[in-house]
């Protein structure tokens, strides 16, 4: 373990067992890491991010350990934000963990990650005009409203393998009917790519 490692202290929303709920890896069993913390406030966030406790390096890697996954998804808040995550990765790489990250995009992945999802946010268009990654496995945008202009924008500022429209989820109710109708407008389009609809399913079937 690095030396520096026992110097540090991580903020943690909470670390659990579940499957994935959304995008290509669905059903997928695996630990989830929840970071602390965000470089976005976005009004319909399900995720109380600024909620979080000063979990050690060694504490993580007990929670982690604990559990029989071998597949975890780093998530947050926004990961890439954390100071030293790097630390922690090398270690869970090291353990022989398949790693993922849920990001918005803005910031570069550390290179240990296996798998990118982004989920750019169209209330911050402007940021992605500047600076975001080139490419994820896949990209998850929001329909907060309408966001064909902006999913046409991602699609040239982030390449992926697979593109997802997810409905907005406000005070428990998600705008299904409206997504599925954005999505058939980008997927009229000629010589674009195809996108597809993505669910969160651990909310359907009631899990965590």
């Amino acid at each position: 373990m690095n030396p520096l490692a026992s110097t540090i202290n991580y903020p943690i929303v909470e670390i659990f067992e579940s499957l994935q709920g959304e995008g290509a890896n669905t059903g997928m069993p695996a630990i989830f890491i929840r970071f602390g913390k965000c470089n976005l406030a976005c009004p319909w966030c399900d995720t109380p991010y600024n909620e979080f406790k000063p979990f050690t390096f060694a504490r993580i890697l007990q929670k982690v350990r604990a559990f029989s996954a071998k597949n975890i998804i780093i998530t947050g808040g926004e990961p890439t934000i954390q100071p030293r995550l790097s630390l922690l990765l090398d270690q869970l790489k090291q353990d022989g963990y398949f790693l993922a990250i849920e990001t918005n995009g803005l910031k570069t992945v550390p290179a240990q990650i296996d798998y990118i999802a982004a989920s750019p946010k169209r209330l911050y268009r402007e940021k992605y005009q500047s600076r975001c990654i080139p490419f994820a496995h896949e990209v998850r945008i929001v329909a907060d409203e309408d966001v064909l202009e902006f999913c046409a924008f991602i699609e040239g500022k982030i390449k992926a393998n697979r593109y997802y429209l997810s409905p907005c989820e406000i005070e428990g109710k998600m705008n299904l009917h409206e997504t599925i109708t954005l999505l058939g407008k980008l997927n009229q389009r000629v010589n674009r790519p195809k996108w597809q609809l993505s669910l969160q399913t651990h909310k359907l079937i009631g899990i965590e």
